[in-house]
């Protein structure tokens, strides 16, 4: 497997994923050369980014319209490792990988029904107030959710 730079050892990294969704790749998701187009990953990322925050029951929080703080993505990455066909059964997997004052590093892994992982990327998320736009920290509380 070729090097990642956000990865220092694969299989240590690879190990500390524990909650996925599972995706079916739709046909309209595929392009002319019948596999996934690349801005698909991106899509499976976000659906597995907003049911993970809902299982630790930021969402929500953050779409309560009293809430006084919002989720944003500051950058996203996606490295291709094996080509994902239409009508392939995916595991879309999230974890919390660092956590800062208000920034949290998301990685991602998908893999296909015999185990081989497809995708991998990571992503910068920034919980933000919604009447400034400016960092909000993390309550402690919620640190100690996404580390577990």
């Amino acid at each position: 497997m070729k090097k990642i730079s956000y990865i220092e050892d694969f299989e240590k990294w690879e190990k500390g994923f524990s909650f996925y969704i599972p995706v079916k790749v739709r046909f309209c998701e595929t392009d002319m050369f019948g596999h996934m187009n690349n801005g698909v990953a991106f899509t499976y990322f976000e659906e597995a980014r907003i049911e993970f925050f809902k299982e630790l029951g930021f969402m929500q929080e953050w779409t309560h319209e009293a809430s006084e703080t919002m989720i944003v993505v500051a950058d996203l990455q996606c490295n291709f490792l094996k080509q994902i066909f239409f009508d392939e059964n995916l595991k879309v997997y999230v974890k919390a990988e660092s956590i800062g004052n208000s920034s949290l590093d998301l990685h991602y892994m998908v893999k296909n029904e015999t185990g081989e992982v497809c995708l991998v990327g990571r992503g910068a998320m920034v919980q933000a107030s919604k009447k400034t736009g400016k960092g909000a920290p993390w309550l402690e509380e919620w640190k100690q959710k996404l580390l577990q």
